[in-house]
């Protein structure tokens, strides 16, 4: 580490941060690109307030594989088996075809097979830090790009592995001894990968129920941190990408119940490393070279950005992404990847690679990193509104009709509403961002108005002064949660009313003071398990009382698990309880029933 301490260097990262980050986001320009100019200013070619630079990016990396392992989280290894197309499909097309070019366009200027071959697969790779936090960010890892896009940076994290097995084989090593430490290499890989598998599908959820047991929250954090650190440590230990181990870690506790709890334990400490991380990148780029090299510098990074996007939209196009997301799609994958520096490093000390060589590629790849955020400002601000005034129509003036009912969404949810209201003579202004479910519901003689339910201007158009109530049910959550804050601050004599997905989004509804909530099949759930009640030969009166019950006594569990919803362990043991106090109410409604029969008999 540097002379200063270790809290000073803390506090210079942090202050750095908290300065530029900011800033960048005013400016349009993203949290990462701040990091990274937050980097260069500390940094040895910056004020020169930092100079270790390898240590920290060592330590900084560790935010890549808490990222992974929180993606792993979200999805089970049903949902990773049905990604395996995209994953083997476009990721092998990616590498390969961006490495051959790489390879042809190196050998072709006179660079020896195995430089070029080096570089290649250095070069083949993105940057999964940067491409994911994009993609986090904007909200946009849901859509056709975003998937297909961590389909690939997926792949890339698997390349990685036999890549480092290739790498000693191009050096100056004994050609037995290679050959055998590839096989022991192979063999000690699948090893440790089963010992994951294993230890995570049969040992870690015992573990946690545990320790869940102690209730103390923070020895849970303990745990949970030791684990990704410890698998992290074993893949680094058999040279393999410890990111990969971690989401597959991730992926093996997707189902467990204590997925939400490791979740909000563990995200903080994503976000600060992941920061770190690019600070890191940002302070490592060599002015130096790019001084005496400007020229040859900046041709690299031309030249590689400008192959990767042609791979990458060919590819768009061919695997059928929409227009509108081509772009968005070659942009966030056009970079270099943190693992080329691993790479390159591996390739530098083996003697597979010189010296000289590896410290120009590697300004390269930093200096790639920095065009992503500024091809994302280029995307949002001048090519994603070409396609959306092609293919959107302008908004509507929405009148004001003094209306008592503003409803936001008119798809299958709101519809309902808006035929109940409308069938009691209840006027409601409908507003809706769907253009063509907008045409098909005027066919059938609806009104319904095309706009933005985020914007003040509209809300004040749709005469939110004089409304009653606000329904919020439209499909996008991001845009109902805004919104709800407009009418909240805005408009608040107006009573809100919204649909929920699922028990997270009623706690989020609650934090932001909406009382009046329904889940959108949480209803016809409890009908048809109503309906199943009489199947099996329960009364249809005691059914439907049954099914009442139920609902009354979900609603006030709600209330008790929110009160402690940032409890993982407590919800867990409330959610066992409340499944016992329904089976003793059921049962005493039971009793009752039985001696109210004897007595009439008596």
């Amino acid at each position: 580490m540097d002379d200063h301490g270790l809290l000073f260097n803390a506090l210079i990262y942090l202050m750095a941060a908290v300065l530029f980050v900011p800033m960048a986001q005013r400016l349009g320009l993203g949290a990462v690109l701040g990091y990274l100019l937050a980097g260069v200013v500390i940094g040895p070619w910056g004020l020169g307030i930092i100079s270790d630079v390898e240590d920290i990016m060592h330590f900084a990396e560790f935010g890549v594989v808490l990222l992974l392992f929180l993606i792993g989280l979200e999805l089970n290894p049903k949902r990773l088996w049905d990604m395996r197309k995209p994953i083997l499909g476009m990721g092998s097309v990616q590498v390969m075809a961006t490495g051959l070019i790489i390879f042809a366009v190196a050998w072709l200027l006179g660079v020896g097979w195995q430089t070029a071959f080096i570089a290649a697969m250095a070069l083949s790779l993105s940057s999964t830090a940067i491409a994911l936090q994009v993609l986090t960010e904007k909200n946009l890892l849901t859509t056709s790009a975003g998937n297909k896009g961590f389909s690939i940076l997926l792949f890339q994290d698997i390349a990685v592995i036999p890549m480092l097995a290739v790498i000693p084989m191009l050096g100056v090593a004994q050609a037995s001894s290679r050959h055998a430490s590839a096989g022991m290499a192979f063999l000690e890989v699948v090893g440790v990968i089963a010992g994951i598998i294993i230890v995570g599908r049969y040992l870690i959820r015992p573990v946690f129920r545990m320790i869940a047991k102690v209730r103390v929250r923070e020895i849970f954090t303990a745990f949970s941190l030791m684990l990704v650190i410890g698998i992290a440590l074993l893949m680094q230990a058999v040279d393999m990408s410890m990111a990969l181990g971690a989401f597959l870690a991730g992926v093996l506790l997707a189902e467990s119940e204590y997925r939400h709890q490791l979740e909000s334990d563990i995200d903080p400490f994503k976000g600060l490393l992941l920061g770190l991380f690019f600070i890191s990148v940002g302070m490592a780029i060599d002015f130096g070279l790019l001084v005496a090299q400007p020229v040859m510098i900046f041709s690299l990074v031309v030249c590689l950005v400008a192959i990767k996007f042609v791979v990458l939209f060919a590819m768009a196009r061919f695997f059928s992404i929409p227009a509108s997301q081509r772009y968005l799609f070659s942009f966030v994958l056009s970079q270099g990847g943190e693992f080329a520096f691993v790479l390159l490093a591996v390739a530098s000390s083996a003697s597979a690679l010189p010296e000289a060589m590896a410290g120009v590629l590697t300004v390269v790849v930093a200096l790639s990193m920095l065009t992503t955020p500024l091809f994302m400002i280029i995307n949002e601000k001048w090519i994603e509104p070409r396609f959306s005034s092609l293919g959107t129509p302008p908004e509507d003036n929405v009148t004001a009709e003094d209306n008592p009912v503003v409803i936001a969404g008119f798809g299958r949810f709101g519809q309902i509403i808006g035929r109940l209201l409308h069938a009691n003579k209840i006027g409601t202004t409908v507003i809706d961002h769907n253009s063509d479910q907008i045409e098909r519901l005027r066919k059938f003689g609806f009104q319904v108005f095309y706009g933005d339910i985020t914007r003040l201007d509209l809300l004040h158009a749709a005469g939110m002064e004089k409304a009653k109530i606000f329904v919020v049910a439209v499909d996008d959550r991001q845009a109902g949660r805004r919104a709800i804050e407009l009418v909240k601050e805005h408009f608040p004599q107006v009573r809100i009313i919204a649909r929920a997905w699922d028990l997270i989004h009623v706690y989020e509804l609650l934090d932001q003071g909406v009382e009046v909530f329904e889940r959108e099949t949480f209803d016809s759930a409890l009908r048809l398990g109503a309906q199943a009640l009489k199947q099996l030969g329960m009364p249809a009166h005691r059914a439907h009382r049954a099914a009442l019950q139920f609902r009354d006594y979900d609603l006030q569990l709600i209330q008790r698990m929110y009160a402690v919803r940032q409890d993982q362990t407590e919800i867990i043991h409330l959610a066992q309880q409340g499944r016992e106090e329904l089976e003793r109410l059921f049962e005493a409604d039971q009793q009752a029933i039985d001696h109210q029969h004897d007595k009439a008999w008596s």
